[in-house]
């Protein structure tokens, strides 16, 4: 991206005059109803879709310059795309667009014996500040989701994935003015300063919402100095918790897929722990499996006698959001050592129970303070889309406005709406 201004007076102005066209952008597109904020964004669909070469070949650049960013084999993996990617992305923009429009939903209705009408109607945030590292497909995820909801987004991606990001803004803009939709509801800011980012953080008279999305130094940067309201995860140390009313099988399963599916993302497991009971049946046979898919592991004394090969765990391992090939495992005495566990060293992302006792799932789910409880099921099952969402704009662990992923009803807020017949308060 080049940069486009030099001083801070002038870097100042320009981030200002981005969030004034945002901010009228959303007071237009709040009055577009929702069927042609839908058919707007399946135009975008069809837009990425053909657009496909030319956002590969931007893509091209962004991957052949990650080794001089020092990108992890992790974070290139994210910022690469093939055709099969694009395809997602285009599929992620239609299915946004095919969820029922939240905006204009009554959540409740009364009347006052007086005969005032009070409704509590759901209406977009407004202008979203998204900030975000390498991950070319979440810049169509978030503008979905986004208009989806009759909110404005301006756009600040990592420079690891500068063209591929322009060009697939380019392909959504272009959709959303010929469908008639305000050009300014989508921008991609054009500044390749980092302290871009600290102005547009100081709008809080424009802009409504901050959403980081990357690794914890730029979410607590954005926790650090926006003026505005912040919705974010830190870390995802995501555990996997083997009762001892497991069935053992579906234990292995759910262990291997929720570390080895995916390494290098927010719900992929870091830690598994086992009841005490299970251990020696269980721990050899998944290390195994784990080990064949590259996998090292550390662990507490237990763990070490049932698997000699495992390493030592640190304090620090307990905590430690990995995004590779390395998982930490405790043998624990019961179901409550095994949810203060969690309470004490996980980031309140995405923690599973293997069993089939319900009363264990029940009193994991109640107590283990997580923004997502999976009961028999990966922690890879924490995403937009396959919650029902559609596309996500984030996963947020913080417990105020949002909380678990965020789709088009978690940028809205709500209003109400009085209407009388002349009435006057005496």
């Amino acid at each position: 991206m080049p940069a486009v201004t030099s001083t801070p007076a002038s870097l100042a102005a320009h981030c200002r005059a981005i969030a004034e066209r945002a901010r009228r952008a959303a007071i237009d597109l709040a009055g577009i109803p929702g069927d042609r904020r839908a058919a707007a964004l399946v135009a975008a669909a069809d837009r990425i879709r053909a657009d496909s070469a030319a956002i590969l070949e931007a893509n091209a650049k962004d991957v052949a310059a990650a080794p001089g960013y020092g990108l992890t084999p992790a974070a290139t993996d994210r910022l690469t795309l093939d055709p099969a990617r694009v395809a997602a992305i285009a599929a992620g923009v239609e299915a946004v667009a095919g969820l029922p429009d939240p905006v204009g939903e009554i959540l409740e209705e009364t009347t006052r014996p007086n005969g005032l009408m009070i409704r509590k109607v759901r209406v977009p945030l407004g202008v979203v500040f998204f900030v975000y590292e390498s991950r070319p497909n979440v810049t169509a995820d978030a503008a979905a989701v986004a208009v989806a909801s009759g909110n404005a987004i301006i756009l600040r991606g990592g420079k690891e994935a500068a063209h591929s990001s322009g060009r697939i803004v380019a392909s959504v803009r272009a959709a959303l003015v010929a469908a008639g939709l305000p050009e300014d509801c989508v921008q991609l800011v054009d500044v390749a300063d980092r302290e871009a980012v600290g102005e547009f953080l100081k709008l809080d008279d424009l802009i409504d919402i901050a959403i980081p999305r990357g690794g914890e130094g730029l979410i607590r940067r954005v926790c650090a100095e926006a003026r505005m309201p912040v919705l974010k995860h830190f870390t995802g140390n995501c555990h996997v918790y083997v009762d001892r009313a497991a069935d053992l099988a579906m234990a292995e399963a759910i262990t291997v897929n929720a570390k080895c599916q995916r390494m290098g993302v927010c719900n992929a497991a870091e830690s598994l722990l086992v009841h005490r009971d299970v251990a020696d049946r269980f721990l050899p046979a998944v290390a195994a499996k784990l080990a064949a898919q590259g996998v090292e592991l550390v662990g507490d004394a237990g763990t070490r006698r049932l698997v000699p090969t495992a390493g030592e765990a640190t304090e620090a391992d307990w905590g430690t959001e990995y995004l590779g090939p390395k998982i930490s495992v405790a043998v624990v005495e019961s179901l409550d050592a095994a949810i203060d566990h969690i309470n004490r060293f996980g980031s309140r992302h995405t923690d599973a129970i293997v069993t089939a006792d319900p009363a264990a799932a029940e009193r994991f789910a109640t107590r283990v303070d997580t923004a997502v409880a999976m009961v028999n099921a990966s922690t890879r099952f924490n995403d937009g889309g396959e919650l029902g969402l559609g596309a996500e704009i984030g996963i947020s662990t913080d417990k105020l406005h949002a909380r678990g992923p965020c789709g088009m009803k978690e940028l809205t807020t709500y209003k109400y709406v009085v209407t009388g017949s002349g009435q006057v308060r005496g």
